[in-house]
């Protein structure tokens, strides 16, 4: 009785085990804050780099106070301010807002030449045909023509992303090696993150980059993640999140600040 009962637990255990396992496998796409409640001026840092790499090992965002544009590629954070220079920063430095996977691509494409930011999205949502999950995307490949920004760091009283998008920095690359990383979000996920796709570049000698405008493709290789899990982390830390009134259609900023 007492060996029956033993290959029973044994087989429970198992059985919980390989349920955990299955449940866990898919990816993660892993977010911190809304883009809501940045576009109305969230800026405080609530997550440090080395908390938001545990999540994942591709992603983007921003940092404390808005200052610069955030890449993650390969478990590495880029910090691109807005003198154009590329830092590596602190693992203690915070976030607002940051969006994370663990990559593991599913389908690879190869980027025609000359393809621009409308026609690689136009190729991704053909690639990947349920319009209503989460994509992690990864071109890399060199680009006849990158434009990238980066928004300088803000004060209290902190404006809105629109108007603080208005004094952006802009860069023109020309001819260069990198990698863009970043996802493509569902439209009815507007106000939680961005609808469309989110893009953000890092060059290959990690010297320059930023959040992406436009680009033309010399050649280059798309690889993607369908996702159709989401984790929503909210600030819980006393800040500027708590004193927001959100919900309202912030839509029509959003595409003015992306593009």
């Amino acid at each position: 009785m007492k060996k029956h009962l033993a290959v029973l637990s044994f087989l429970g255990c198992l059985l919980l085990t390989l349920t955990f396992t299955f449940a866990s496998d898919p990816a993660t796409f892993t977010q911190f804050s809304t883009i809501e409640a940045l576009m109305a001026g969230a800026y405080d840092g609530q997550v440090t780099c080395q908390e938001l790499l545990a999540h994942g090992d591709l992603g983007l965002g921003t940092f404390d106070k808005l200052d610069g544009e955030m890449t993650v590629l390969n478990g590495k954070v880029y910090q691109v301010k807005a003198d154009g220079q590329v830092y590596t920063p602190a693992p203690q430095l915070t976030t607002p807002f940051a969006e994370i996977v663990k990559f593991t691509p599913a389908i690879k494409l190869a980027v025609k030449p000359g393809t621009d930011l409308p026609g690689l999205e136009k190729a991704i949502n053909n690639a990947v045909a349920n319009p209503n999950i989460f994509g992690a995307v990864k071109i890399t490949g060199r680009f006849a023509a990158v434009k990238a920004r980066s928004i300088p760091a803000q004060q209290k009283p902190y404006p809105p992303l629109l108007e603080a998008a208005k004094h952006q920095a802009v860069f023109d690359l020309k001819d260069i090696s990198g990698t863009m990383v970043g996802f493509r979000g569902p439209d009815y996920a507007q106000g939680i993150t961005v609808p469309g796709f989110h893009l953000h570049f890092i060059s290959g000698d990690g010297k320059s980059g930023g959040h992406v405008l436009g680009f033309a493709v010399t050649e280059a290789t798309a690889e993607i993640a369908p996702i159709t899990r989401f984790l929503l982390i909210l600030p819980e830390k006393d800040g500027t999140f708590s004193k927001l009134q959100l919900g309202r259609d912030r839509s029509q900023d959003l595409q003015q600040i992306e593009k």
